[in-house]
């Protein structure tokens, strides 16, 4: 089995099946393609039929798209618990996924994740539009589920894979969630917990190695 992603400095949407692949304690390897560079088109093309990465080969076939790869690892593993177990937590853990997978054009634009930025910067309106909305997910999510653990449904599940390269861009562009509804500091923890989860830390080392 292996996962075609991009830099890990760079791509949000590689790092997201590459955490659940690790969660799961999938054995893979990856295929690095250098994002940004005159042939990096025609390099993923030899691997993904929709020239985007990421994609996961397995048994001949390629599944591309992060959530496709998902929700793949989480047929494929059902010990790892990649859901939440109760029905209603599942219900609106896969559609704060989803929402994130499709949605906060915004925050994307104007904080592309870079893994090797540390800045201040302040954010446009629909960009704090999105965080507005995040911070009340967030906070909402673990009001509700949140109890046992610091993730967004207790346990570690498939929504904060997607959540992380959110995590890194609150960081790097130095975001405050208190002047976005997080009061109490509760989106913040979360935010903290993902920063500081050990699949994470490697992807991180890895880019900062990648930069050397």
């Amino acid at each position: 089995m292996e996962l075609v992603i991009g830099d890990y400095r760079w791509s949000t949407w590689s790092m997201r099946p590459w955490l659940v692949l690790r969660h799961a304690g999938a054995e893979f390897t990856e295929i690095e393609v250098r994002l940004n560079r005159s042939d990096t088109a025609e390099k993923i093309l030899q691997h993904s039929p929709s020239a985007l990465v990421p994609a996961l080969k397995v048994e001949g076939e390629v599944i591309w798209d992060s959530m496709a790869i998902a929700v793949w690892v989480g047929e494929r593993y059902p010990e790892a618990r990649l859901w939440p177990a109760a029905a209603h937590a599942r219900w609106l853990a896969r559609s704060c996924a989803c929402e994130m997978h499709s949605g906060f054009a915004a925050l994307r634009k104007q904080c592309p994740m870079d893994l090797h930025v540390k800045t201040t910067l302040v954010p446009s309106e629909e960009t704090a539009a999105d965080l507005r909305r995040l911070v009340s997910m967030f906070r909402q999510m673990r009001a509700r589920f949140g109890q046992g653990g610091p993730y967004l449904f207790g346990e570690w599940s498939m929504p904060d894979a997607f959540f992380t390269p959110v995590a890194t861009r609150v960081r790097s562009y130095s975001l405050d969630l208190a002047a976005h509804g997080d009061e109490d500091g509760v989106a913040q923890a979360y935010v903290d917990a993902l920063l500081a989860h050990p699949d994470f830390l490697e992807w991180e080392r890895r880019a900062l190695v990648e930069a050397a």
